[in-house]
């Protein structure tokens, strides 16, 4: 991944919702097979696995982080953690600067996504 590319889009968030940001992108690179690349005219990391494509995208937001799943309507969810269900197809999980980040579900729910794919 572009860190200069990532530095520009988190450029006019506060530092708090840059290193949780961050962390994220950290977390999900760290996905055996997920690949994350900025987009810079959608302001986000979309991450890519290499067989099933595109899993998820992570949006920084001035007070938060949005963690987008592109077909979340079919994932599990056993924490109620995902939102949008007036959506067709994705969810998202919003992350707060301040609060846990809660990596054993986000990761377990980006397995649960790729294998809906494969």
């Amino acid at each position: 991944m572009n860190q200069a590319e990532l530095d520009t889009i988190l450029a006019q968030q506060p530092e708090s919702a840059r290193q949780l940001c961050h962390d994220v992108v950290r977390l999900l690179e760290n996905v055996a097979g997920l690949a994350g690349s900025v987009k810079l005219g959608w302001r986000s990391v979309n991450f890519r696995h290499d067989v099933a494509g595109l899993v998820c995208a992570v949006f920084p937001h001035e007070d938060r982080v949005a963690i987008y799943f592109e077909n979340g309507r079919q994932l599990e969810d056993a924490d109620g953690l995902l939102q949008g269900s007036h959506l067709k197809k994705g969810r998202f999980l919003w992350l707060y600067p301040g609060e846990p980040v809660p990596e054993t579900a986000i990761v377990m729910l980006v397995a649960e996504a790729v294998a809906l794919k494969l």
